[in-house]
Order: C-alpha cells, then structure tokens, then sequence
C-alpha cells in the first residue's frame, strides 16, 4: 500500500512551478501514513508526481515515480498487480525493465496498448497516474471495484490534483470528487470525462446469470485467487473474524505459506510462519471461533483485545484516516484500526481479509427477505458497484492508517467472474438444504471440511457486532451523553445537507467537521438511510424495514435471533 499526490495541467507560462512541488511536498506528507518506507518525487513544466511507497514486492528496488527510459513516461502507483509476470511475458517488444516491481510494467503496457485493453488484462488492486511527456497527455485509473482509494480535485487554477485520500487536497482544492473504480481518464481526451473500462457481463442490468452451481469450479478460482495474492517479499498474516468468510481465506493462505509465489512455487517462502490475528472485547462472539480456526490451520494466533473506552478515544481519529461520517464504517472501522496498530508493531505489513463474500453470495441478514433469484442478484450487483464507498474503505484505510496493506481475495476479478456467474437462486438462503435457512450456501458446501464445521456453517455476525455488542451499545450510550436533544432537534439548520437523523450519526457527523469543514469534503461520503441495506430495496421486501434506524445486524431481529438460538 502506497500514498501517490500528483498535480497535473501545468503550463510553465502561468505556473509557479517550484511553488507547486513545495506544496506537493507538503501535501504527499498528510498521506505518508499510506507509505512510511520512502518518498519519491517527480517534477518538470507539466506536472508533479509525488509518492510514498510501503515496500511490499521488491524492496530494494520499487522506489517511485518509475520512469521509461526510452518514451520518458512516469508512473506513480498505489497497488498491486498481481499477473505482473505474466503480463510482461506478453509484452510484444523489449523494455528496459529497472526493478522487479509488480507495478513496472504499467510504463510498457501503456507504451504498446490501448488503456481499456491493458486494464482489462490486468489483475491486481490499483489506482495510478502516468504522465507522459513525448505526448502531452496524462493516464489516471483506479482498479474494477475500488478495492484502492483515489481522489481528484481542481483548485482555482484549474490544475487537475490526484490523491490516495481526500485530505490532502482538502484546503487547496475547489472542488473534490472521488474517482469512479472500474474508470480511466485521458488528460487529451478530457471532454470524453472518465471512461468505464470494466464491464463484467454479470453486472449488465436486468440480465439473470444462469450458470449451474459448480461447487468445484468455485473452490478452484478462489483458491487461485489467494495464491495470486500472496504475492509479497515481507511478513504477512491474515486477519480471522470467526465467521466464514476470512476463516476460508486464512485456511487457503496456509496451504500456500511453504512456497514463494514470486518463484513460481519452486523455492521457499521468505516468511513460512503464518500469524493470523483477531480483535474484540473481552468475552466477543467471534474470539472463541476465530481461535477455533487459527489452531486448525497451524497459525501462530494473536487475539488483540481492547475496551470501549479506547474505541471511544479512537473515534476522532478514526473519522480522520476513514474520511467519513457513515454510521457502519465507524463502527466496524474502530476495532480494525486498533488492530491494524497491534498488527504492524509485530512487523506485519500485509494481511488477507474476506472483505466482498457478503455482497457476492448474499450474506448479509436482510438477504433472508429476498423474494427471488433476480431479486438477491440484483441487490448483490448493487452492493458490489458501492462498495468502495464502505467496506474497500474500511479495510484500506484503516490499515494503511498504519502503514499495514489489506488484501481481499474475495473481489478478484477472476474469482469474481465465476462466483457471479451462478444462478443466483442458489444463493437464497431459504433454498439451502440443511436444518434451518443459512445465508452463502454455495461458498460452505464448496469448502467443506477446510475449516471445522461448527464455524463453517455458523450465521452471520457484523463485524461490529461480531466484537463485542457491548461496543455498538456502549457508542450509543456515549453519544446520548454527548448530544442532546436539542442539538438533535436543531440538527437540520446544523447540517443542511446529509443530516444526521440520530444522537450517534449526529456525533460522527461533528467530529468529521472538525477535520475537513468544507462542503465539497461532505459531497465525498456517501450518505443512505442508516440501516445496513438501501431504504429503497428493504421496503421491498419487508415493510418492516421502515421502522428501522439501526445498522446492527442484530436490527434483523427474527433472522438473527433464529440463527442463534442452537448456541
């Protein structure tokens, strides 16, 4: 994980040019956080490529902005690529490669291909910004789902800004907007705006998949789409909630901690020791599981406790490094980020999470409600297209808050293609043949026996549930104490636009005002009903939705007490 500032569209003319590389200075530092293990800076008479790089695939020589020596083109990027070997294989000409880094060949790909063609053959996290000089144009992409952050903004002379976060364009820009994942923008062809690259066919509206469960098939991509992201020169470990999800992507990891993936499985792992980690309050729902699950695939396992009263404390800055006031990313944001803290003093620096499983195979609780098929598809579709916007920030932020990179096999594209591809009345959870209905179906039969059964097949628990439900009451408690009734009642002339609706968002939404008080900061978080799915599909398929103003998984009371009552 890395942090990239550019400033772009310079004219020499009308620039101060050494006046902007100062401020990208002093703006690349704000995100430094993003990448402590070196700063790298490019400048001349038509942009600024500033980055901060968190070394994690060749250390020694990955230092950016990457510069062709042959077309003079710059490269600053946030990511990995994961089929980096295999695309500069199938490069059609010779370029004169400077380092192993999986980011490289971005330079060469460029040089002999069209921008949709290319990041449609790329298979990686990634957000970039390519300056090419020869031309006079620039390229600017962020990867298929938004796994990576990345911001635009125009200050008042109309150069174009590009960064990992928002805050470091917040107080220079005019105007800031997030960058659209799945897009690319072409500074020569910037009345065309940003382009859509990434067009999965399952995502097509009113277009079903119809594809047969293939139990074997599914366990097959997502195997490969962990060994694929193992790809890592430093200590890594993989995070463990005690749910299904990350329990699977650890139990992968660990068949593959012998070998490095770099040397095409031939040589030994620099790091054979795998460490997985879990947080929570004292006594948690997912401790005892994610335990269970750590000693059945031999890992080194770290249970990180912490209080409410330190979740609290945390809160400010937790709204500073997540850049929002949403009410579920806070609250699942806060135990990660005191975890990811505890992660990267041990010296790791990159985890596998399982981030996406919920939204591809229908697992959250309300999924239960689903009437059909086409119904639970279409709602997976749009949670997958706004997941930048919640879950991909949370893990990428909270992490890189400390340095730490945050990988989610879940939401490569390949697996993706084949987990999408199924009919989706196989992920109803009502259609499952066991005892009672169990949400994701398709994923436990496929890995049956990976992990024990009891946390195979255990129900969904919320991230933020899942720690502790003494820490979701325990925020509420303290906000009722913080903000009054009054301050509530007066919420609407406070907060115009986006206004908070509770004691807890109205506290969220005070504290994300004290880091960035600017309105065009505010355009940038997303903003629904706070309930955990759209108001819009919840009152679809159960009226009793509109009563709710409570995002907890436990909110869907009848599902989540049923699931529970064996325990």
């Amino acid at each position: 994980m890395c942090g990239i500032l550019s400033i772009l569209g310079l004219d020499a003319s009308r620039s101060d040019v050494p006046s902007l590389r100062r401020q990208a200075l002093a703006r690349a530092r704000t995100i430094r956080h993003r990448g402590p293990d070196w700063s790298g800076i490019y400048s001349d008479d038509r942009a600024i490529l500033a980055h901060e790089r968190l070394s994690i695939v060749d250390v020694e020589h990955g230092a950016q902005p990457l510069v062709d020596r042959r077309t003079g083109a710059v490269l600053a990027v946030n990511g990995e690529i994961y089929n980096h070997q295999a695309l500069r294989r199938g490069l059609a000409q010779a370029h004169d490669f400077q380092t192993r880094s999986d980011c490289e060949v971005i330079l060469y790909l460029y040089d002999e291909r069209s921008p949709r063609e290319f990041l449609n053959q790329m298979n990686g996290i990634f957000a970039f910004v390519l300056h090419d000089p020869r031309r006079g144009t620039h390229l600017i992409a962020r990867d298929p789902i938004g796994v990576i952050p990345l911001y635009v903004g125009w200050d008042r002379h109309e150069h174009l800004y590009v960064a990992s976060e928002m805050k470091a364009l917040v107080g220079v820009c005019e105007r800031i907007r997030e960058f659209p994942p799945g897009h690319f923008y072409l500074g020569h062809e910037a009345e065309k705006g940003f382009q859509r690259y990434y067009e999965p066919t399952w995502g097509v509206e009113e277009q079903v998949p119809r594809a047969a469960y293939d139990a074997t098939a599914l366990r097959t991509a997502l195997e490969a789409a962990v060994h694929r992201q193992l790809m890592c020169d430093v200590p890594y470990g993989v995070l463990i909630s005690g749910g299904v999800d990350s329990s699977l992507v650890a139990a992968i990891a660990a068949q593959y901690r012998e070998a490095r993936v770099e040397d095409g499985d031939t040589g030994p792992s620099w790091w054979p020791r795998i460490h997985s980690f879990a947080v929570g309050l004292a006594g948690a729902p997912d401790l005892a599981p994610a335990r269970k699950v750590a000693e059945h695939i031999g890992a080194i396992h770290h249970e990180i406790h912490f209080t409410v009263q330190e979740g609290l404390d945390a809160l400010s800055d937790v709204i500073y490094h997540l850049e929002t006031f949403d009410i579920t990313t806070i609250r699942a944001s806060t135990p990660m980020y005191l975890m990811m803290r505890k992660i990267r003093a041990m010296g790791i620096k990159m985890v596998l999470s399982g981030e996406g499983a919920d939204e591809i195979f229908g697992g959250y609780l309300y999924f239960h409600k689903a009437p059909d098929g086409p119904e639970l598809h279409a709602e997976s579709v749009r949670k997958l297209q706004k997941l930048h916007l919640y879950d991909c920030a949370r893990a990428n932020k909270a992490g890189a808050a400390w340095g730490v990179e945050v990988r989610v096999p879940f939401l490569d594209r390949e697996f993706l293609d084949v987990a999408m591809a199924m009919d989706p009345s196989h992920k109803l959870p009502r259609n499952a043949p066991r005892p009672r209905p169990i949400e994701k179906f398709p994923l436990r039969h496929a890995f049956a026996g990976a992990i024990p059964d009891d946390v195979l097949w255990r129900q969904k628990e919320q991230f933020s549930d899942g720690v502790g439900y003494a820490w979701i009451d325990g925020i509420k408690a303290f906000a009722e104490r913080e903000i009054s009734d009054a301050m509530l009642r007066g919420a609407a002339e406070r907060f115009p636009v986006k206004t908070p609706e509770t004691k807890e968002a109205y506290l969220y939404r005070q504290l994300f005002e004290q880091h960035f008080p600017s309105a065009t900061a505010v355009n940038c978080v997303p903003w629904e009903r706070s309930v955990a799915c759209s108001t819009e599909t919840a009152l679809r398929w159960d009226a009793a939705f509109s009563r709710m103003t409570d995002p907890s998984g436990r909110a869907v009371g009848d599902v989540h007490q049923a699931g529970y009552a064996e325990y």
